[in-house]
């Protein structure tokens, strides 16, 4: 095991012993390298490392705490590795989706307030007759997040989100937009909506399976210039 890595895993078993818990400060370096027996240098490689994954937060001039280690804080790393996926990989994130959001729908449905549904069809009015890609974007976005986050689940919540983000929705609009999906996207989402409203999870959970496949279907077409 390389240095570094060596001291990214002591410092990774202190959080999970509890030793360090969420919030805390670290030692000072010097106290803390001799205590691990790591030289200076490998310690701030892996202090630099575990910050730039938002386990630890460097505060110059203060010292360096541990984050709250709250799922969407320590997806934001693997929102931001997503972004730079290839076309060729697209239709591996519609996959993990057609997995994760059914589910996250079905959860919404037994668990999302009556505001937050409120909000989902006020979302749904939003969208203009003819939208831009961006206005597609957008509204999809808003729309699927409201959903994951009725879901009540943070750690599901912030799956969905990295897997699927801003630039990965704009590809995939992009790539559909000469099927003309806006109507059926339309009537597929007007269902969701109304079967978390109604309270009926596994009608929620198939019109969620539906919605993805029938778009990542659609995907597949437009990739292979079948459309």
């Amino acid at each position: 095991m390389a240095v570094t890595d060596a001291a990214i895993d002591k410092i990774k078993q202190m959080i999970l012993s509890g030793e360090l818990a969420p919030g805390s400060r670290l030692p000072k370096e010097a106290d803390l390298a001799g205590r691990l027996g790591l030289s200076r240098n490998s310690l701030r490689e892996a202090v630099r490392a575990l910050a730039l994954i938002n386990v630890l937060d460097v505060r110059q001039g203060d010292g360096t705490y541990v984050t709250s280690l709250k799922p969407d804080l320590l997806l934001d790393a693997m929102a931001f590795v997503t972004d730079f996926h290839r076309d060729d990989t697209v239709l591996q994130f519609f996959q993990v989706r057609r997995i994760l959001e059914p589910e996250a729908t079905a959860l919404a449905a037994t668990e999302m307030t009556g505001s937050g549904i409120a909000e989902l069809r006020e979302i749904l009015g939003s969208l203009p007759e003819d939208p831009s890609v961006e206005q597609l974007v957008d509204n999809d976005l808003r729309f699927h997040r409201r959903i994951a986050e009725g879901s009540g689940n943070a750690v599901l919540c912030s799956l969905l989100a990295s897997v699927s983000g801003p630039t990965t929705r704009a590809r995939i609009w992009r790539g559909l937009i000469r099927e003309n999906p806006v109507d059926r996207t339309r009537e597929q989402h007007a269902a969701i909506c109304e079967a978390i409203a109604s309270r009926r999870p596994e009608v929620a959970r198939a019109w969620a399976t539906v919605h993805i496949a029938d778009a990542e279907e659609r995907l597949r077409r437009a990739l292979s210039g079948e459309g």
